[in-house]
């Protein structure tokens, strides 16, 4: 698959802010409610300079591998809280573009607008791929956010500077929720919905936790 090169690699703090202020315009919060393939997306770190991130699309009806890819990087951007996607979309892009089939849906580890500039990975992968995409985080980053029931499937918005930026989703009857929020082209309730029928057997979308087995043993 191809995804757009909308802008060079930013080597300082500046640069990477002014990329996600311009691509923020971007971001489309409606879009489909079906997919019919669906990528999980993760990276893994060796150290702290090397990466693999590994993206497994998965059959949507059957969660049945369809094909997965890795690709090993370098990262080459400080680690400054809020910009940490800039560390691992090299790589990350670089194993998108290694898939010969095309997701209609990418599961992001990690967050959308649930961000402090109100646009994390999964809104910049959604903006780059122009593909629909969501962010799923094991811990809440921005925002606060009642705990939701026990049961399966309960969920409450998380707020940020009094606007809604996701959902604090139990995934799991009894086991903490995860923290979805929109990346590009999806709703929230679409994206809830999804993280919700993907998370079937586990806390986590099966999607997301193929992506992170992959990245951690790649061979």
């Amino acid at each position: 698959m191809h995804v757009k090169p909308l802008h060079p690699w930013p080597s300082g703090v500046a640069e990477a802010e002014a990329v996600q202020d311009r691509l923020r315009a971007h971001v489309e919060l409606t879009g489909p409610d079906t997919f019919s393939l669906i990528a999980g997306l993760d990276v893994h770190y060796h150290g702290d300079e090397e990466v693999t991130a590994a993206v497994v699309v998965l059959d949507a009806a059957t969660l049945a591998p369809v094909e997965q890819v890795v690709a090993h990087g370098r990262v080459t951007f400080p680690y400054v809280p809020g910009l940490f996607a800039f560390r691992e979309l090299p790589a990350l892009v670089d194993a998108l573009e290694r898939l010969t089939v095309t997701p209609d849906l990418l599961v992001c580890d990690g967050y959308g607008l649930a961000h402090p500039r109100g646009f994390g990975l999964a809104c910049h992968l959604g903006v780059l791929t122009g593909l629909p995409a969501l962010g799923v985080g094991k811990t809440p980053f921005v925002g606060t956010h009642e705990t939701p029931g026990e049961e399966r499937g309960a969920w409450t918005p998380i707020v940020h500077e009094g606007v809604t930026v996701g959902r604090a989703l139990r995934t799991r009857a009894g086991v903490k929720p995860v923290y979805v929020s929109q990346g590009h082209r999806i709703s929230l309730d679409t994206a809830t919905e999804q993280v919700l029928r993907l998370a079937s057997r586990y806390r986590l979308p099966e999607p997301v936790r193929h992506a992170d087995h992959l990245a951690r043993h790649p061979s």
